[in-house]
């Protein structure tokens, strides 16, 4: 039953939660869940690789209000050959999200949400920066098709000095879609884009890449990096319990791109 809604979800009915870019990529629905995330990402031209733990907490506190913990979690950078170059805490972001619409019926949601990053994560795994954030978010069904999208505009905090190599504005969009194959899968397609809207000050010139979702690397506005995403969920032993397994690599040419390729590993349990 979706929070509120009075109304019990068909299982086809029901959208499989975004399986990338988990900071940033937020579904219209009101639900309690906890999910947890393992992300290997392969840094492409810093040739070493950057491992992330992290879990999420999603309390639905009324029908239209829900708490989120949407970031926290431990970070390892490695190079090449294995051997660990540094590791640390990442940043706590906390949020709340109002649902503006939500007919079960139609299979149509639409929310807003805005969230803080609290800096309080190691600057030797890049983190240690302030943001807003703010969000919308969509989805719309159709039968066992399901489709979805969210745009945040994140607004660096402390003049974009903060933590070891800046930080900037941005502009993100993520998209989705899923399909009720069986009882116990579904495919899975997504898109990401990272755009930068306002560098660092010039004051400090940082890199001229961007660290997407995954670190505060400041960028510049010629950065922008967008990804495509395929997948699937798999619910073996009970439809409240998906696990999840994405690749995930880059779709426009950007030669300064340290994005390489990411593969997401995750499961979610709702209550």
């Amino acid at each position: 039953v979706l929070f509120g809604s009075g109304e019990a979800v068909p299982a086809e009915e029901k959208a499989v939660r975004p399986l990338t870019a988990p900071y940033l990529h937020e579904d219209a629905m009101i639900t309690t869940d906890v999910r947890g995330w393992f992300l290997h990402h392969d840094l492409a031209e810093l040739d070493g690789t950057l491992n992330v733990y992290a879990l999420q907490a999603r309390v639905a506190i009324f029908e239209n209000l829900q708490f989120l913990a949407y970031k926290d979690g431990y970070s390892e950078f490695s190079d090449d050959n294995g051997n660990n170059l540094a590791d640390g805490w990442n940043d706590i972001g906390l949020g709340l999200k109002l649902a503006l619409f939500q007919d079960v019926g139609s299979q149509f949601f639409l929310a807003i949400g805005a969230g803080y990053e609290f800096g309080v994560g190691d600057d030797q795994v890049l983190q240690d920066t302030d943001e807003f954030r703010f969000w919308l978010s969509a989805n719309k069904g159709f039968g066992r098709l399901h489709l979805g999208a969210t745009g945040n505009y994140i607004l660096a905090e402390d003049g974009k000095l903060d933590g070891a190599a800046g930080n900037s504005d941005m502009l993100t969009l993520h998209f989705h879609a899923d399909y009720y194959l069986t009882k116990w899968l579904s495919p899975v397609v997504e898109l990401n884009g990272y755009f930068v809207q306002e560098a660092n000050s010039s004051a400090t010139p940082g890199f001229h890449f961007s660290g997407v979702d995954a670190v505060s690397v400041n960028g510049g506005e010629d950065n922008d990096v967008i990804t495509y995403a395929l997948g699937f969920e798999v619910r073996p032993l009970v439809e409240s319990l998906g696990l999840r397994a994405a690749y995930e690599a880059q779709l426009n040419d950007d030669e300064e791109s340290l994005f390489g390729y990411r593969w997401t590993f995750s499961a979610v349990f709702e209550f």
